[in-house]
């Protein structure tokens, strides 16, 4: 069970209620923060109210009249733009010197824009993308790469604490989207190496399961090997980040890459790996799925 650090209760807002937010936003009231929240289909804010307790909204700006510190975790760069500006968007319910935290992985740009036009608010914006999926959302043991000013940064901490085990100021506005990037680069080279080893052996006529517990206490053990290579051996891929959802981050890689000159030939390769996972039907398999197209 998560054990939360006491500190004062504050007033937030948490917009978005998806799979990663809406557990999210129930540590934070376990926590014993006062929590509203908004979710753009509404009977997910009536669900998550009667189970969580707190309060609903029914638009950004009405959650975030109030609120201290308001999060949010939704899709994409546009999405993210209609929560946050406009009459009924948050920033135009928020009070001077309060601070909007965003947990979306979106492009290092539009964090960078918002950051802006939160100053012209008034407020303060952090990008924070986070790492550890949905496991980790409910499990509020997520990891969290900031972008932001360093005071507005030092007084979310401790709130993002009830759902992180690690919450890390990495530089200006959009350092947090940039690190996020690094991590999905990361796990793109790590899933093809571990899908390919893994179809290798089974070719060899190896015992997998056994190949992998040996190889695992060396040098090639990774998180991965560890959580996603015996779900690959039995042809599981029910659970976990979703293969349209890392086409979606690695585009934003690709993108950032044209923009800054990166060479990432291996990062661009496991995307249409991925793209011919999408066309065999797995949308939403697990990204350890990679070892299908093998097979």
């Amino acid at each position: 069970m998560k054990t939360y650090e006491s500190i004062e209760p504050r007033r937030v807002a948490f917009l978005g209620l998806g799979v990663m937010g809406g557990p999210m936003a129930a540590h934070l009231a376990a926590a014993g923060h006062a929590v509203t929240v908004y979710n753009r289909t509404s009977s997910k804010t009536e669900t998550w109210v009667a189970e969580h307790g707190g309060a609903s909204a029914g638009t950004p700006r009405a959650a975030a009249e109030g609120a201290e510190f308001v999060f949010a975790c939704v899709g994409n760069d546009d999405d993210l733009r209609s929560i946050t500006l406009g009459q009924q968007g948050a920033f135009a319910g928020m009070a001077p010197g309060t601070v909007f935290v965003d947990h979306t992985t979106a492009s290092a740009e539009v964090a960078r824009e918002l950051h802006r036009a939160g100053l012209l608010h008034g407020i303060h914006f952090i990008d924070a993308p986070v790492s550890g999926g949905q496991a980790g959302a409910v499990n509020g043991v997520l990891t969290v790469m900031c972008g932001g000013d360093a005071k507005p940064f030092g007084a979310m901490k401790p709130i993002a604490s009830a759902y992180s085990r690690a919450v890390t100021l990495l530089g200006e506005s959009g350092a947090g989207q940039l690190a996020k990037m690094v991590n999905q680069i990361c796990i793109a080279g790590l899933v093809q190496g571990l899908s390919e080893a893994i179809a290798f052996g089974q070719k060899a006529g190896l015992d997998m399961a056994q190949v992998l517990e040996v190889i695992g206490k060396g040098a090639a053990q990774s998180w991965q090997m560890d959580n996603r290579g015996k779900t690959m051996l039995e042809d599981r891929f029910d659970f976990g980040f979703a293969v349209d959802w890392m086409r979606k981050d690695l585009g934003l890689v690709l993108e950032e890459a044209r923009r800054n000159g990166a060479k990432l030939p291996v990062t661009a390769l496991v995307d249409q790996f991925y793209a011919d996972v999408q066309s065999m039907g797995g949308h939403r398999w697990d990204t350890s799925s990679l070892v299908k197209r093998l097979r």
